[in-house]
Protein backbone atom coordinates (compact mmCIF):
# COMPACT_ATOMS: atom_id res chain seq x y z
CA UNK A 1 0.00 0.00 0.00
CA UNK A 2 1.50 3.21 -1.16
CA UNK A 3 2.41 5.96 1.83
CA UNK A 4 -0.34 8.00 3.06
CA UNK A 5 0.47 10.92 5.31
CA UNK A 6 -0.55 14.49 6.21
CA UNK A 7 1.50 17.65 4.47
CA UNK A 8 1.17 20.23 6.53
CA UNK A 9 2.00 23.88 4.38
CA UNK A 10 2.20 27.67 5.90
CA UNK A 11 1.84 30.72 3.65
CA UNK A 12 1.89 33.89 4.05
CA UNK A 13 -0.14 37.05 2.79
CA UNK A 14 1.88 39.75 2.31
CA UNK A 15 0.71 43.47 1.07
CA UNK A 16 2.72 46.44 0.22
CA UNK A 17 1.53 50.16 0.43
CA UNK A 18 -0.08 50.13 -2.68
CA UNK A 19 -2.55 47.23 -1.38
CA UNK A 20 -0.45 44.41 -3.87
CA UNK A 21 -0.34 40.98 -2.26
CA UNK A 22 3.19 39.80 -2.90
CA UNK A 23 3.40 36.17 -5.59
CA UNK A 24 6.15 33.50 -5.78
CA UNK A 25 6.35 32.24 -9.45
CA UNK A 26 8.57 29.00 -9.19
CA UNK A 27 9.95 26.25 -11.00
CA UNK A 28 10.86 23.06 -10.02
CA UNK A 29 11.74 19.80 -11.18
CA UNK A 30 10.52 21.33 -14.83
CA UNK A 31 7.13 22.20 -13.00
CA UNK A 32 6.17 25.55 -13.08
CA UNK A 33 4.04 27.63 -10.69
CA UNK A 34 2.58 30.33 -8.89
CA UNK A 35 1.87 30.33 -5.47
CA UNK A 36 1.78 32.60 -2.09
CA UNK A 37 5.09 32.52 -0.59
CA UNK A 38 5.35 29.59 1.98
CA UNK A 39 5.90 26.68 2.01
CA UNK A 40 6.20 22.99 4.40
CA UNK A 41 6.55 22.87 7.98
CA UNK A 42 9.10 20.53 9.20
CA UNK A 43 9.04 18.32 12.12
CA UNK A 44 9.65 20.10 15.43
CA UNK A 45 8.78 23.57 14.40
CA UNK A 46 5.48 25.57 14.94
CA UNK A 47 3.30 26.92 12.32
CA UNK A 48 4.11 30.26 12.65
CA UNK A 49 8.14 30.11 13.23
CA UNK A 50 7.96 27.86 9.85
CA UNK A 51 6.14 30.66 7.93
CA UNK A 52 9.22 33.25 9.26
CA UNK A 53 11.57 30.35 8.46
CA UNK A 54 10.13 30.05 4.43
CA UNK A 55 10.15 33.99 4.52
CA UNK A 56 13.89 34.50 5.37
CA UNK A 57 14.93 31.61 3.19
CA UNK A 58 13.00 32.52 0.30
CA UNK A 59 13.05 36.21 0.25
CA UNK A 60 16.03 37.41 2.99
CA UNK A 61 13.11 38.76 5.24
CA UNK A 62 11.98 38.84 8.54
CA UNK A 63 7.74 38.79 8.76
CA UNK A 64 5.60 38.88 11.67
CA UNK A 65 2.79 36.60 11.63
CA UNK A 66 -0.54 38.43 12.05
CA UNK A 67 -3.92 37.49 11.72
CA UNK A 68 -4.46 33.98 10.65
CA UNK A 69 -6.85 33.69 7.56
CA UNK A 70 -8.02 30.09 6.12
CA UNK A 71 -7.06 26.74 6.49
CA UNK A 72 -8.54 24.82 4.17
CA UNK A 73 -11.07 21.71 5.38
CA UNK A 74 -11.10 19.55 2.74
CA UNK A 75 -9.34 16.23 1.39
CA UNK A 76 -6.88 18.18 -0.87
CA UNK A 77 -4.30 15.98 -2.85
CA UNK A 78 -0.88 17.12 -3.46
CA UNK A 79 -0.09 17.91 -6.92
CA UNK A 80 3.64 16.31 -6.16
CA UNK A 81 2.79 13.44 -4.50
CA UNK A 82 -0.80 11.85 -4.55
CA UNK A 83 -0.84 10.47 -1.77
CA UNK A 84 -0.41 13.43 0.17
CA UNK A 85 -3.25 15.21 1.88
CA UNK A 86 -2.37 19.20 1.81
CA UNK A 87 -3.64 20.95 4.65
CA UNK A 88 -3.16 24.85 4.42
CA UNK A 89 -2.75 27.37 6.81
CA UNK A 90 -2.59 31.30 5.36
CA UNK A 91 -1.77 34.34 7.49
CA UNK A 92 -1.24 37.65 7.18
CA UNK A 93 2.27 38.88 7.49
CA UNK A 94 3.99 42.23 7.87
CA UNK A 95 7.41 43.34 7.36
CA UNK A 96 9.35 46.30 7.77
CA UNK A 97 11.90 44.94 4.88
CA UNK A 98 9.44 45.50 1.78
CA UNK A 99 12.11 47.49 0.06
CA UNK A 100 14.79 44.47 0.30
CA UNK A 101 12.35 41.92 -1.41
CA UNK A 102 13.94 41.71 -4.97
CA UNK A 103 11.13 41.30 -7.90
CA UNK A 104 11.30 42.07 -11.57
CA UNK A 105 9.75 41.45 -14.59
CA UNK A 106 9.96 37.72 -15.61
CA UNK A 107 8.41 35.61 -18.54
CA UNK A 108 5.53 33.45 -17.03
CA UNK A 109 5.60 30.85 -16.71
CA UNK A 110 9.18 30.41 -15.03
CA UNK A 111 11.44 27.89 -17.43
CA UNK A 112 14.58 28.06 -15.37
CA UNK A 113 14.57 26.55 -12.08
CA UNK A 114 14.43 28.83 -9.37
CA UNK A 115 11.83 31.11 -8.09
CA UNK A 116 11.18 34.67 -8.49
CA UNK A 117 8.54 37.27 -7.19
CA UNK A 118 5.91 39.91 -8.08
CA UNK A 119 3.10 42.22 -6.88
CA UNK A 120 -0.04 41.65 -7.86
CA UNK A 121 -3.01 43.91 -7.32
CA UNK A 122 -6.50 42.50 -5.99
CA UNK A 123 -8.30 43.85 -9.16
CA UNK A 124 -5.39 41.95 -11.38
CA UNK A 125 -5.49 38.83 -8.90
CA UNK A 126 -8.12 35.84 -10.08
CA UNK A 127 -7.90 32.25 -9.57
CA UNK A 128 -6.03 31.90 -12.79
CA UNK A 129 -3.49 33.60 -11.52
CA UNK A 130 -2.38 30.88 -9.47
CA UNK A 131 -1.72 27.56 -9.85
CA UNK A 132 -2.96 25.37 -6.84
CA UNK A 133 -6.77 24.56 -5.88
CA UNK A 134 -6.50 25.83 -2.17
CA UNK A 135 -4.57 29.12 -3.56
CA UNK A 136 -6.90 29.62 -5.78
CA UNK A 137 -9.79 29.71 -3.50
CA UNK A 138 -7.65 31.58 -0.93
CA UNK A 139 -7.01 34.53 -3.89
CA UNK A 140 -11.25 34.38 -4.29
CA UNK A 141 -11.96 35.33 -0.49
CA UNK A 142 -8.70 38.01 -0.98
CA UNK A 143 -10.86 39.75 -3.41
CA UNK A 144 -13.76 39.47 -1.38
CA UNK A 145 -12.82 40.49 1.91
Amino acid sequence: MPVQRFNVRVYGLLFNAHGEVLLSDECRNGYSFTKFPGGGVEFGEGIAEALQREFLEELGITVQVGDFFYINDYFQPSAFHPNDQIIACYYRVHSDQLDDIVVNQHALPLKEEGECHRWVSLRDLTEDTLNFPIDRHVAALLRNS
